[in-house]
């Protein structure tokens, strides 16, 4: 089970730089292993303890805490299908029954090719587009049968670029030139916000 690489150590790097104390940097370097690999390796916990200074028993508290850090593999694609009230009420229910058979796996369940993990999941806040479903956090909305087969189709070939791969966060990354970082202080030291006097600066120069 893999700790960070050497590109996502010198990332991780740049993002604990974000912030005035390491330990605030947790929940990125989480998605950024769960990026690196699709879940969060036991390995890649204990790596983040080191690069943060604290304990890998704080690093899975915080894991296990979220939903979306998954502990073990999942599929490249990851569908949701949401069973709550008003989905319920939408046939929610048909909707899985019917991908369990596209799919050939029950509910909580891989497909052999590692392509599709299958769940039935509570609200995704989507009430008024029931049935709902996401796959990889993106949203499907209203979704019928017919549209189910459309889109494992098009992610089985491919065609769908808009969903990347379990565990990628987005598609493009921030970066934040040095001259435009806000700056980071620790709380108990009484100092203005780099980006608060750089724009009282800006304001005063224009009121000249």
């Amino acid at each position: 089970m893999p700790r960070l690489s050497p590109e996502n150590i010198d990332l991780a790097f740049e993002i604990i730089a974000r912030y005035p104390r390491p330990k605030s940097a947790l929940i990125p370097l989480l998605h950024l292993a769960q990026e690196q690999d699709g879940w969060v390796t036991d390995d890649a916990m204990v790596h983040i303890a080191e690069l943060i200074g604290t304990t890998a028993a704080e690093v899975l508290g915080t894991c296990s805490f979220y939903e979306m850090f998954k502990r073990e593999p999942v599929g490249r694609y990851l569908v949701n299908i949401c069973i709550s009230i008003s989905c319920h009420l939408l046939d929610a229910h048909e909707l899985v029954h019917h991908a369990e058979r596209v799919l050939g796996v029950k509910a909580g369940g891989t497909t052999p090719d590692g392509l599709f993990t299958l769940n039935e999941v509570e609200c995704i806040a989507a009430c008024t587009e029931a049935p709902a479903l996401q796959v990889n956090y993106r949203y499907a909305h209203k979704v019928t049968a017919a549209d189910f087969d459309q889109l494992v189709d098009e992610l089985r070939s491919g065609r769908r670029d808009d969903i990347p791969p379990h565990g990628t966060l987005h598609l493009v990354r921030q970066h934040i030139p040095a001259d435009r970082a806000a700056g980071s202080a620790l709380p108990e030291i009484p100092e203005e916000p780099v980006w608060f006097r750089r724009e009282n600066e800006a304001a005063q120069g224009g009121a000249r």
